[in-house]
């Protein structure tokens, strides 16, 4: 039986639950639960997700959320369905490029400064009045990474946090610069070991396509909020058109993903040499399959695994 719920791994899926104006409560609660602790959001304005490049080499960047809180802190949200080479690298450089834009961008040369070392409430002074040292003062910029994969370039666990640090101490440097990964598939929690609602957040998320119904458990009024939002009932015709498509790109992917590996099992069992098992991983790691999953599959030693 199909679902109650859009499919938030899609990339419509996503955009329909946290990037419309009715998703702005959800989205502070979600930001909120996975910044609790270090900083509070009580408003964000969703922003232009396209950063046109003034290089015609370059085709800029689409972000799936973009957004700055009432307090001046840029936040990019995005969600990841598939592994692709080098993501790390494509996080890194979204996050850097949002840094970058503060000081390229024309209209935002004005700068907050105390009124006096001694209180905390700030006056703003134009771009001309400010020293120059204040001109690099840069707000905050967080990278919030949804992946329903596996990413070989992290530990293997849901989250992950990085900061600018001293290696050493591990003391933070600046604080301006932060990424947030959520690695799904490493999410396993039942829905009875979800103490906080941080964890019901990330449950949700992870199953609700499964969902007829939003489980009894989920009484928090921000679960009613997804309900509404997240329903295929309430979409308009022409969201419920584009989410349909993107509904058969996903089981595609998924399904192409699963005979490859199916495939690579056979013909690995039926080679039965270590060269042949070669030949499979080195068609699963051009395929996108991480090193730890080409390792199970192929069996192949440590030492073989370094041929690739």
């Amino acid at each position: 039986m199909s679902s109650r719920f859009v499919n938030p791994f899609t990339d419509i899926g996503f955009k329909i639950i946290f990037g419309q104006p009715a998703s702005k409560e959800l989205l502070i609660v979600l930001l909120n639960e996975l910044l609790s602790g270090e900083h509070h959001i009580e408003d964000l304005t969703f922003l232009d997700k396209e950063d046109r490049s003034e290089n015609i080499h370059d085709k800029g960047i689409i972000y799936d959320l973009y957004c700055r809180t009432s307090t001046g802190e840029y936040i990019i949200v995005e969600m990841q369905n598939r592994w692709h080479s080098h993501f790390l690298d494509r996080t890194l450089y979204y996050v850097c490029r949002a840094v970058s834009r503060q000081m390229e961008n024309p209209l935002s040369k004005e700068v907050r400064v105390p009124d006096t070392p001694a209180e905390e409430n700030c006056g703003i002074l134009r771009e001309g009045e400010v020293s120059y040292g204040l001109r690099y003062r840069l707000p905050a910029v967080y990278g919030i990474f949804l992946m329903n994969f596996k990413e070989d370039g992290l530990e293997r666990k849901f989250r992950t946090d990085t900061v600018l640090s001293d290696r050493d101490s591990g003391r933070v440097v600046n604080r301006n610069f932060r990424q947030i990964y959520l690695q799904f598939p490493y999410f396993t929690k039942e829905l009875d070991e979800c103490s906080t609602l941080s964890d019901k957040l990330m449950y949700a998320l992870k199953n609700m396509n499964n969902w007829n119904r939003m489980p009894d458990a989920l009484k928090e009024q921000v679960f009613s909020h997804l309900d509404r939002l997240a329903a295929k009932a309430h979409l308009s015709e022409g969201d419920r058109i584009a989410y349909d498509k993107a509904v058969d790109r996903y089981n595609v992917s998924r399904i192409v993903e699963n005979d490859i590996r199916e495939q690579a099992i056979a013909e690995g069992k039926a080679a039965g040499k270590a060269e042949g098992r070669l030949e499979i991983a080195r068609k699963l790691k051009d395929s996108g399959f991480s090193i730890a999953d080409i390792a199970r599959i192929t069996e192949l030693s440590p030492e073989e695994m370094d041929k690739l």
